[in-house]
């Protein structure tokens, strides 16, 4: 099982209609400047006091810039018994490069 989604498969899923908990790990400074559509912000730090927001049934995509924080997230997740995370390859910076222009890069 893969523990990554690439940008163009998530938004190929979202286009969908999957229901996906879309988990925004960065700050709220960044999540102000640029964001997926619907997502969740519980940045990374304080992720472990904020796990009862979280669906443990349902699937999470994890993301933040370049994907090394939701990275770290997803395997925390996975850790505690979320058996359903994926890491957005790439992050929001390549979800703007390969999927959607109209999302700001910082």
């Amino acid at each position: 099982m893969s523990f990554s989604i690439m940008p163009k498969e998530l938004k190929a899923r979202l286009d969908k209609g999957e229901k996906l908990v879309l988990l925004d790990v960065r700050e709220p400074w960044e999540h102000s400047l640029a964001k997926l559509e619907g997502s969740v912000l519980i940045p990374l730090g304080t992720l472990p006091q904020s796990l009862s927001k979280l669906d443990r049934n349902a699937e999470i995509i994890a993301y933040c810039h370049h994907g090394m924080r939701s990275a770290d997230a997803t395997g925390f997740l996975l850790q505690q018994g979320f058996s359903n995370v994926k890491n957005l390859v790439g992050g929001i910076d390549a979800w703007s490069v390969q999927v959607d222009g109209a999302v700001p890069r910082y």
